[in-house]
């Protein structure tokens, strides 16, 4: 008798944990029906596409220079916009986000501590789609602001590699900079080009000429962007459309080219990034390669 009231007990704790457990998963399923349809962004890196100039044109490397394709590590952008067609002025499209700026360096600059960084196929906003405009968009617009990835020089006839911390955006308050595994404390705006590098445990700073940094806008005689900015344009294959009516998510990948991005002075012409005491091989050029624009599932 003691040993069926035992079982009799037992089945019904398991027929409720069965029911409650039954009860969430059907919780979970109305919940994941219920949620709002959110447009998500990936930014990704493609040492394969085409390597771009500023008029949105294949470039070649100019002639005395060296270059590399970095291996990256993180990414981060301060604007995103999208754009009805190629007549679509900057700032009059669907503006899909735009990162904090702060006038504690004394000018505006974007706050690096509010930066959203994320590794290259990282998401890197999710947002309802019901808060985007419904439209037709041919053009994305992406405004970089932060890089940091691997290369490879050259320090007495040694080949190393090392990290890059590398500023784009027009205009940049640090604070604290972790470039690898050490930190540089600044406190200060940088401009467009500043980079600082860490191989190791040692940390140098830099600062590529004031224009330098290759922004590709094929939209230049159209839609022209602000000299200094790092907006960069690319083109949806079809153009890419909200309804207002869609019920499931919609992922897009800002794909960037970083063919070789990475841009140096090579005064010895053999083809490395020589770096140490004497070195006049200097930075000239971080800007990314190129953009392109995809619905991917």
């Amino acid at each position: 008798m003691k040993f069926k009231i035992l079982f009799i007990a037992a089945s019904l704790i398991s027929t409720i944990f069965i029911t409650s457990c039954n009860k969430e998963k059907d919780d979970n399923e109305d919940d994941n029906q219920n949620a709002p349809a959110k447009l998500i962004i990936r930014l990704d890196v493609d040492s394969n596409q085409l390597r771009l100039g500023n008029l949105g044109s294949p470039e070649t490397v100019p002639d005395g220079h060296g270059s590399q394709s970095p291996v990256f590590n993180s990414i981060s952008a301060h604007y995103l916009e999208l754009a009805q067609n190629s007549l679509t002025p900057l700032g009059d499209g669907e503006i899909i986000y735009h990162a904090s700026e702060t006038i504690e360096g004394g000018g505006s600059g974007i706050d690096f501590n509010q930066s959203i960084i994320v590794e290259p196929g990282g998401i890197f906003l999710e947002i309802p789609l019901s808060e985007v405009n419904s439209g037709s968009y041919e053009w994305a617009r992406l405004s970089l602001s932060y890089q940091n990835y691997d290369i490879s020089f050259r320090f007495n006839e040694i080949d190393l590699t090392g990290t890059l911390a590398s500023f784009v955006g027009f205009n940049t308050y640090i604070e604290d900079l972790m470039v690898y595994e050490n930190s540089v404390t600044l406190n200060e705006n940088k401009e467009q080009g500043y980079w600082a590098f860490e191989t190791l445990g040692n940390i140098t700073q830099g600062q590529a000429p004031e224009g330098a940094t290759t922004v590709p806008n094929p939209l230049s005689n159209t839609s022209p962007i602000p000299v200094g900015s790092c907006v960069v344009t690319g083109e949806f294959e079809p153009s890419f459309i909200i309804t207002g009516n869609e019920t499931e998510d919609i992922n897009i990948t800002l794909s960037l080219s970083t063919n070789q991005s990475f841009e140096w002075v090579d005064d010895n012409a053999n083809g490395l990034w020589d770096v140490g005491i004497g070195s006049t091989e200097s930075v000239v050029d971080m800007g990314l390669r190129g953009l392109i624009p995809m619905v991917t599932d």
